[in-house]
């Protein structure tokens, strides 16, 4: 089992290979919350997240063994990450499995970081699996969450959080294995006991959730998820015990709880986070985590490596859900001035239009008329009501959508 002193002795040895992240105050969350809200920013670690921490103390701590045959690993994306760039800063080659599914941005980093990567299996465990066949031929296995070192390696987080705040009173923390919350809960429960460690996982992948309701590691059906770097089966049989004995609770967030967590780091912090680093503001946000007010709160924003076509979606359907984006089509006469004075209507209401479209020869469209699809940005659900009565007003037929 893990303890403080093996922490300790990880935050040593991997000080000169990794960034010590900021602790930074969000005067919004802790406005809305009541509590004074930070975050960890773990999106400023190398490779963009907190796994080469783990990755980097469990090959430093191999020593010249590894130097020959490497290292292997398998990840959904971070851990291959933070394993090829631990793996090139020790000189060491390394091979990465990838489940099928993992976003290309993420398999193109790892492989940019100079690690081999094999795409194998549907789900994370057939890659770990596999990772684990090739480590029988003499590779060093890199587990991404169930091994002694990269717990301790996760868990000089806390050591960093309790340095920078040592009044911290709640930490709450991305789970999907549990290394990350297992190393943080040991090192923070010991230097401060008195402290509370809330772990947050995707609603489609609770596996810590279901592991403490039987009492034991325990499978459950992977959904898709934005938050893919917690997208974990089953929780590890070395975390489990951190987890049942150290955390105060796990709860859940929603695929929208999520999405709209990140928009909220991206708009009021100028934060990218993925969608596992921003579990946690989503459950801070979503009221399943009890805080008392005045208290001081870390959010572990854990990682920041998102796909640019993902973000750009999520954004859009978030602003969507949050009534900030209005789409939705009408019919014109084919004649000039028509579609100007359609927009001069919109102007007058301030609505700033995104995209337009003008569509001639719709099977459902007369043939002297035209339909033409727009969407706005809005300031929120009242100024999309004003805006589509002001256009109904026009004598125009709303079609939204």
């Amino acid at each position: 089992m893990v303890v403080l002193a093996d922490i300790e002795k990880a935050g040593a040895r991997i000080a000169g290979h990794i960034i010590r992240t900021p602790v930074i105050w969000s005067p919004t969350v802790s406005a809305m919350t009541g509590a004074q809200v930070w975050f960890k920013l773990e999106t400023l670690q190398k490779a963009g997240s907190f796994k080469v921490r783990g990755a980097a103390n469990r090959i430093l701590a191999a020593g010249d063994t590894v130097k020959s045959k490497g290292v292997v690993a398998a990840s959904a994306g971070n851990h291959a990450q933070g394993v090829a760039v631990a793996a090139h800063v020790a000189g060491v080659p390394a091979v990465i499995i990838m489940p099928e599914w993992v976003a290309i941005s993420k398999l193109e980093a790892a492989r940019g970081y100079g690690a081999e990567v094999i795409l194998h299996g549907k789900t994370l465990e057939e890659s770990i699996a596999r990772a684990e066949s090739l480590a029988a031929e003499g590779r060093l296995f890199i587990h991404p969450f169930d091994d002694g070192e990269v717990i301790a390696g996760q868990g000089t987080i806390g050591l960093e959080i309790l340095a920078d705040l040592p009044e911290t009173d709640l930490i709450v923390v991305p789970v999907g294995g549990g290394g990350l919350i297992a190393g943080i809960a040991t090192a923070a429960k010991t230097l401060r006991p008195g402290i509370s460690i809330v772990g947050v996982q995707a609603a489609a992948c609770p596996s810590a959730e279901e592991s403490l309701r039987q009492g034991r590691p325990a499978p459950v059906r992977a959904g898709r998820t934005i938050a893919d770097g917690i997208r974990v089966a089953e929780t590890g049989t070395l975390t489990f015990p951190a987890i049942r004995d150290l955390v105060e609770s796990i709860v859940v967030a929603s695929e929208d709880e999520i999405a709209d967590a990140m928009l909220l780091l991206l708009e009021r912090k100028h934060i990218v986070a993925e969608g596992a680093g921003a579990a946690p503001l989503a459950a801070l946000m979503n009221g399943s985590i009890e805080i008392s007010p005045g208290s001081t709160v870390v959010l572990v924003i854990s990682g920041g490596n998102v796909d640019s076509a993902m973000l750009f979606r999520i954004v859009r359907q978030s602003m969507a859900r949050q009534g900030r984006i209005l789409r939705f089509s009408v019919l014109l006469d084919d004649q000039p001035g028509t579609l100007a004075r359609l927009l001069g209507i919109i102007a007058e209401k301030r609505g700033n239009i995104l995209h337009i479209h003008h569509t001639l020869g719709e099977s459902n469209v007369p043939v002297q008329m035209a339909r033409v699809h727009l969407e706005l940005e809005t300031r929120g659900r009242d100024h999309i009501q004003a805006i589509k009565k002001a256009v109904a007003d026009a004598g125009y037929e709303v079609k939204l959508g």
